[in-house]
């Protein structure tokens, strides 16, 4: 089982079109759109439908709602306190397509509830990148290695969160460096702002306990093109 989320939208198409894409990062992940009125569609939320939509989305390890504007949040914690348990779902305020995205990423990695709540709401930060110089060579304690990105897109949204799954497993701090700019591996949103495309060189760079291993795991994924 994983956490579900629902996505509150004054529009019906705004949330099924971001259902679908948040799923094609987490084909597990019960992403469940709650958009529009009834009987039409038109502009709105409502609450029953919410009230369902969280239903549907639960399956045991609690959900996390995320809604667009002011009276969707109204709509959603209103929701939440008709539950029969309250505390099974939690309404997070974050920007709705980057906190879907990784609200979603981080359930398909099993995270509880929290967590993914946590994830979605530092979605609103500045993605995790930096400027570097190269590390030196020898560095005790950590792996590093240069692929070269031979997949169509490079690191767009899907091959970005298919790394972040992958590297869940593994204890151990990695980043992906691109010319002078590095980001934290284990964010999407960070990943996808290094905007790497296709014949591109990156860094792979590891720290921990299973630093080799989540490197190995990285190459893997390049080699394999993430699956596309």
């Amino acid at each position: 089982m994983t956490v579900g989320i629902v996505l509150v939208s004054h529009s019906a198409k705004l949330a099924e079109g971001l259902a679908e894409l948040a799923a094609q990062m987490a084909p597990d992940v019960r992403i469940v759109p709650a958009g529009g009125l009834p009987d039409g569609g038109g502009i709105g939320t409502d609450y029953d439908e919410v009230v369902a939509a969280t239903q549907r989305a639960d399956s045991g390890d609690g959900v996390v709602l995320l809604y667009d504007l002011g009276s969707a949040q109204m709509t959603a914690e209103l929701a939440v306190e008709s539950l029969a348990d309250p505390s099974a779902a939690v309404v997070v305020d974050a920007p709705l397509v980057e906190g879907a995205v990784a609200a979603a990423v981080a359930a398909q990695g099993g995270a509880n509830a929290k967590a993914v709540g946590e994830a979605a709401a530092s979605a609103g930060v500045a993605p995790d990148l930096a400027f570097t110089e190269a590390s030196a060579t020898g560095e005790e304690g950590v792996v590093e290695k240069e692929f070269t990105l031979t997949n169509d897109v490079g690191l767009h949204a899907r091959p970005a969160a298919v790394v972040v799954r992958s590297l869940a497993e593994f204890e151990a701090e990695v980043s992906v460096r691109l010319g002078e700019q590095e980001a934290d591996a284990h964010s999407v949103l960070a990943l996808m702002s290094l905007g790497a495309r296709q014949g591109d060189r990156i860094v792979v760079r590891a720290r921990g306990l299973q630093a080799s291993e989540a490197v190995a795991k990285v190459a893997e994924l390049v080699e394999a093109n993430f699956g596309e």
